[in-house]
């Protein structure tokens, strides 16, 4: 049985979310939902118009090249309170591996990040970029251009240090030996450094 609008819109937007801040492309919405690109492109008119007439928080966007779900820019102020709020303060195991890993290795991708971290790291990576801790700083080169991820201003502030170059050294081992046991080690430093910092 064909699927409806409904139907189509509600996959859309759950692949969309999935992707997180990278989007996608129109060319990956075509292959996933093996459909042909007007069809593709009415399914994101469809979208894009429940977002605006609903009055929702979440606005579909068109960013190089890739479709991507985001807050509404109207609603910056409430988001900058709540990033700024007491009880947003601490970050988690795997916020704290993330930040880790794009503090030494910036300019780096999700993709790069979850090689290392050997898990998903999209939801660390929104709440690091939520508390301003890291930011896009460029695409890299090949297909999808990825976004690269490094860290902020703010990240040098929070951790009291006047650049990036304050960080503790980490054990030295060439990129190729960054195993498992490294990695362990590698986030355990680092934690000691945050606690340190904090």
């Amino acid at each position: 049985m064909p699927l409806g609008v409904i139907e189509w819109t509600s996959i859309v937007e759950a692949l969309l979310f999935a992707a997180g801040d990278e989007g996608l492309s129109l060319k990956q919405l075509i292959a996933v939902l093996e459909i042909e690109e007007r069809e593709v492109i009415e399914i994101l008119d469809d979208l894009n118009r429940m977002y605006q007439e609903n009055a929702r928080g979440i606005e579909l966007v068109e960013v190089a090249g890739h479709f991507q779900l985001t807050t509404k820019k109207s609603h910056s102020a409430y988001l900058k309170k709540l990033v700024e709020s007491p009880g947003n303060g601490s970050l988690s195991q795997a916020a704290l591996e993330t930040l880790a890993i794009v503090a030494y290795r910036q300019p780096i991708t999700r993709a790069e990040i979850e090689e290392i971290r050997g898990v998903k790291t999209e939801r660390p990576i929104q709440t690091l970029v939520t508390k301003i801790l890291i930011k896009e700083v460029g695409r890299a080169e090949g297909t999808g251009r990825a976004i690269l991820y490094g860290t902020t201003k703010e990240f040098l502030e929070y951790f009291g240090l006047k650049s990036i170059k304050e960080l503790p050294p980490l054990p030295d081992k060439s990129d190729d030996d960054f195993d498992n046991e490294e990695a362990d080690l590698f986030f355990e430093k680092f934690n000691e450094t945050f606690e340190d910092l904090t």
